[in-house]
């Protein structure tokens, strides 16, 4: 089961959390969600354990929020604890 959370309700959390920007380096560098770590999807899915821990909690966006759906999907199946963050980083443009 995949978790999401809405940008209103990322806005809610606390600054200690940790966020994730699959996008490519050269979409991360245009913009992004402050706070956030540039992990591109492939590189991600290919060496997670490189970049995540297993006792905490990701919240994970793309650029609209299907690929986040997807890398979450495969992450919690491999034990990680990952949140989508519905809309990905449009509509955390839309919600300024």
């Amino acid at each position: 089961m995949i978790h999401s959370i809405s940008i209103s309700e990322l806005l809610k959390k606390t600054n200690n959390i940790s966020i994730i920007d699959i996008r490519s380096n050269q979409s991360y560098n245009n913009n992004h969600i402050p706070n956030a770590k540039n992990v591109p999807s492939q590189v991600l899915i290919s060496n997670p354990n490189k970049y995540l821990n297993k006792e905490k909690t990701y919240y994970i966006y793309c650029q609209k929020g299907s690929s986040s759906i997807r890398v979450c999907s495969l992450l919690n199946n491999l034990g990680y604890n990952t949140v989508n963050i519905n809309g990905g980083y449009e509509a955390w443009i839309l919600q300024k």
